[in-house]
């Protein structure tokens, strides 16, 4: 029986993506390597912020299935691989996963399958890494088989903006290609947008992402040289975004998290430095200001505390809010995990609270969860919010903590000292 989609990866890309497509009338396939969260996605209990076990009861209903069965490949009409694309620890792109991927497609490959690649990548990855292997079984890009590259834009937590009202850009390997995958998206995505080729694609994702990753490093930069010159830049950007053209509005905080910012401008840094022998200078001056952040807090912090006359080696510090964004539970490259490593360095006694975390441990070391938020507030020597999740309730925040730092901007509350 034929399928209409695959979805190899089932993560925060991959997932969402299955629940829409099913709910459009597709029948839909996930594959996975990881076959404890297969068995527990069969079972219907879901392991992303986005979709509840609800969700996945519903898609499952619908004829959705995991497996981690490569066979089933064979079967679908196009093949979706949403899989990880990481940096190595040497800061350089990591396509080991997008390789297996696309190495376990080519042993299923047949004629008129549609293959994409919605992983993030460095333009180039779809014609030079995924193609080459495809075309090992024999069968030609663009003659026999069609391939395309469609980034993702799924962002985690946003109540406005899911799978179907995200406009879907898509770049095909031929024209023809892009024919075919606007075809396919547009049977569950409400907009569809053609690009010239699979580089444009690729490099609309990280044009994207560079722009909020450099816009970003700008105001944290300005968070800095602002508080020594007694300036509210909180106050500055609200002036400023009363602006109705030319400005949009960042905000300064304690770092960068999540999949995009703090890896995908290093993905185009990396092709620039590749391919052309040169820097990408805007990205990698942003990547530095956006990667002290964490060492500027503590900074913050060591004079807060020295106001009082206590020192930072033996304070009780407690982080509020250890995810990369606020009401999620996703902690992916969350800048809570160096502040915490650095404020542990430093010989902090360190405690968190998160209405979404019951345990975290950054760099693998356990840190002790407050059991009681107003109590943790009221013995804390400082309490720093490094993430406004909706269940904080922020005027009462300042009036119980001993001190509140606040790194998001979220409270205008005089006794509450902001980034």
């Amino acid at each position: 029986m034929s399928i209409d989609m695959a979805i190899i990866g089932l993560g925060y890309v991959g997932l969402p993506l299955a629940q829409q497509a099913s709910r459009s009338g597709l029948s839909v396939v996930g594959f996975d390597v990881n076959g404890a969260m297969v068995d527990t996605l069969n079972g219907g209990i879901s392991h992303i912020d986005d979709l509840t076990d609800a969700d996945i009861a519903e898609m499952i209903s619908l004829g959705f299935k995991a497996t981690t069965d490569e066979g089933a490949l064979a079967e679908a009409d196009a093949i979706v691989i949403c899989v990880p694309t990481p940096l190595s620890i040497e800061g350089e792109p990591d396509l080991g996963a997008v390789i297996a991927a696309t190495t376990t497609i080519s042993r299923q490959l047949r004629k008129a399958h549609l293959v994409v690649l919605e992983s993030t990548t460095y333009p180039g990855t779809t014609d030079e890494v995924v193609r080459p292997i495809l075309e090992k079984a024999g069968l030609k890009a663009g003659t026999d088989f069609h391939l395309a590259f469609s980034p993702e834009r799924v962002d985690p937590g946003n109540p406005t903006y899911g799978i179907a009202n995200t406009p879907k850009v898509v770049g095909g390997h031929t024209a023809a290609c892009t024919d075919v995958a606007t075809e396919f998206y547009g049977r569950f995505i409400e907009t569809v947008v053609p690009s010239k080729g699979t580089r444009e694609a690729e490099m609309t994702k990280l044009l994207e992402n560079t722009y909020r990753h450099i816009n970003i490093a700008l105001v944290n930069e300005m968070a800095q040289f602002c508080h020594e010159m007694d300036i509210d830049l909180w106050e500055v950007i609200r002036n400023a975004a009363t602006k109705p053209f030319g400005f949009q509005a960042f905000f300064p905080g304690p770092g960068v998290g999540g999949h995009c910012i703090p890896i995908d401008p290093n993905y185009l840094s990396y092709k620039v430095r590749s391919t052309l022998g040169r820097p990408f200078q805007f990205v990698e001056l942003a990547q530095s200001i956006n990667l002290q952040m964490p060492s500027y807090v503590v900074e913050r912090v060591t004079d807060l505390l020295n106001e009082e006359g206590k020192a930072l080696r033996g304070a009780t510090i407690l982080l509020l809010g250890v995810t990369y964004k606020p009401n999620i539970a996703d902690q992916r490259e969350s800048p809570a995990t160096p502040l915490a490593r650095l404020l542990l360095d430093k010989g902090a006694n360190l405690v968190f609270h998160d209405p979404h975390v019951d345990d975290w441990r950054p760099d693998g070391t356990s840190v002790t969860r407050a059991p009681d938020l107003d109590e943790a507030l009221r013995t804390a020597d400082l309490s720093v919010l490094l993430q406004n999740h909706r269940e904080y309730d922020l005027g009462h925040l300042a009036t119980t903590a001993r001190r509140l730092f606040d790194t998001k901007g979220a409270t205008d509350d005089p006794a509450v000292v902001r980034l």
